[in-house]
C-alpha cells in the first residue's frame, strides 16, 4: 500500500520517509489538503494530513469518493476536521493525541522573553550598528504573577517554568492538576486570572466553547502593561478585538504563534504574492508585537513523535486494530 502525506515540510519528509520504511511506501506533498488538491488523494487508501488542512465535508466526500477510507492526522487539534461527515462516510480519522509539550511551552516562553526583552527590536537594531538601549526596557518575571489559561500537559510545563523564574501562579481549566496545584498554582474564575496577571498564557483546545475564549471583554479586563501569549489555537483569541486594544496601546507585548485565519497563510511563502488579510498585516506592524507561524511544535522530539505515532495509527488501521488516537473508529464491514 502507498500512502498519501499532504503538507510535509522539507525538514519532515525525510523523517517520514524513514519511519514509514519496511512498512509500507509514503508520498510526500507538500501541498496541503484542500477542496482544490483532494482529488490527488484518488486511489490512495489511506491519507496523511496536516494541522493546516482543510477537512470540511466538501473534501471528505471528495476524498471518500476517491477511494480514501482512513485519514491519519499528524496533530493533536482536529478542529479543522468534520468529523461528523467523516463518520457519514465511513472514513476512519486518527490523530497524534500525544506529543512533546515541552516544544509548545518552551516555545511559549520564548515568545514571552522576545516581546518582554524587545529582542526582535534590539536585534534588528544592531544588524544597523544601532547600540542604543532606548525603547528595550523589559521586565524582571521573578514576582510577578503568570495566569495559565489550560492546565494539561503543556499547561503544566509552562507553569513548571514560570514556577522557575519565581512567579506566582494563577490556573484556570474545567478541572485542577494536582501537579500544577503543587506548584502553588492557585485555581481562579478567568476573570480574575485575567485581572490580576501580568502574563497570560493559553493552552486549551479550540472547541466551540473555547471560541474566542478571549473576546474584547476579556481583553479590556486585562493590564494594560500585561503580556499575551497564544501558542494554543488562533480561534482562541478574536483577533479584531486585539488589534482595537493594541491600537489603544495597551499590553507590554503579545506574542502570537498562531493566527485564527492562518490557513491558507502559515507554512507558506507569500513573500512575494502579499497578504491580502488586513488584520494580519495590521498586527504585524505593532512594534510590541511577534507573530511567528505556528513553529512551537517544531522540534526534533516533538515532529519524531508525531510521526511514530502517525505510523502506528496506520498500521493499527491496516491491521484491524483500534488504537487510543481513533477519533471515528473503523465502519463495521
Amino acid at each position: 500500500m502507498e500512502i498519501l502525506a499532504f503538507g510535509v515540510q522539507a525538514d519532515e519528509k525525510p523523517l517520514i520517509e524513514k519511519a514509514f520504511a519496511g512498512h509500507h511506501d509514503v508520498r510526500c506533498l507538500d501541498v496541503f489538503l484542500t477542496e482544490d488538491t483532494a482529488p490527488i488523494a484518488a486511489g490512495y487508501e489511506v491519507v496523511s494530513t496536516s494541522v493546516n488542512a482543510i477537512l470540511d465535508h466538501r473534501v471528505l466526500q471528495t476524498l471518500a469518493a476517491g477511494g480514501t477510507q482512513m485519514i491519519a492526522q499528524r496533530s493533536t487539534g482536529f478542529n479543522n476536521i468534520d468529523l461528523e461527515v467523516a463518520e457519514r462516510l465511513g472514513l476512519t480519522v486518527a490523530r497524534v493525541s500525544y506529543y512533546s509539550p515541552y516544544s509548545v511551552a518552551e516555545f511559549a516562553w520564548t515568545l514571552a522573553m522576545a516581546v518582554n526583552r524587545r529582542i526582535v527590536r534590539a536585534s534588528n537594531r544592531t544588524r544597523d550598528f544601532d547600540f542604543r538601549l532606548d525603547g528595550l526596557m523589559g521586565r524582571d518575571m521573578r514576582g510577578r504573577t503568570a495566569g495559565v489559561l489550560g492546565t494539561g500537559k503543556i499547561g503544566e510545563a509552562f507553569a513548571r517554568i514560570a514556577h522557575g523564574f519565581g512567579m506566582r501562579l494563577l490556573g484556570w481549566d474545567v478541572a485542577e492538576n494536582p501537579a500544577c496545584a503543587a506548584l502553588g498554582m492557585e485555581y481562579v474564575e478567568k476573570d480574575r486570572l485575567l485581572a490580576e496577571a501580568d502574563l497570560v498564557s493559553l493552552h486549551v483546545p479550540l472547541l466551540p466553547a473555547t471560541h474566542h475564549l478571549l473576546d474584547a471583554a476579556a481583553l479590556t479586563s486585562m493590564k494594560d502593561d500585561a503580556i499575551l501569549v497564544n501558542s494554543s489555537r488562533g480561534g482562541l483569541v478574536d483577533t479584531d478585538a486585539l488589534v482595537t486594544e493594541l491600537r489603544a496601546g495597551r499590553f507590554a507585548g503579545v506574542g502570537l504563534d498562531v493566527y485564527e485565519a492562518e490557513a491558507g497563510l502559515f507554512f507558506l511563502d507569500k513573500s512575494l504574492a502579499g497578504v491580502e488579510d488586513d488584520t494580519l498585516a495590521r498586527l504585524v506592524t505593532f512594534p510590541n508585537v511577534v507573530v511567528t507561524s505556528h513553529q512551537a511544535y517544531y522540534t526534533e522530539d516533538a515532529v519524531g513523535q508525531i510521526i511514530d505515532t502517525t505510523v502506528r495509527n496506520v498500521l493499527d488501521y491496516i491491521q484491524g486494530r483500534r488504537g487510543e488516537n481513533v477519533l471515528v473508529p473503523r465502519a463495521a464491514s
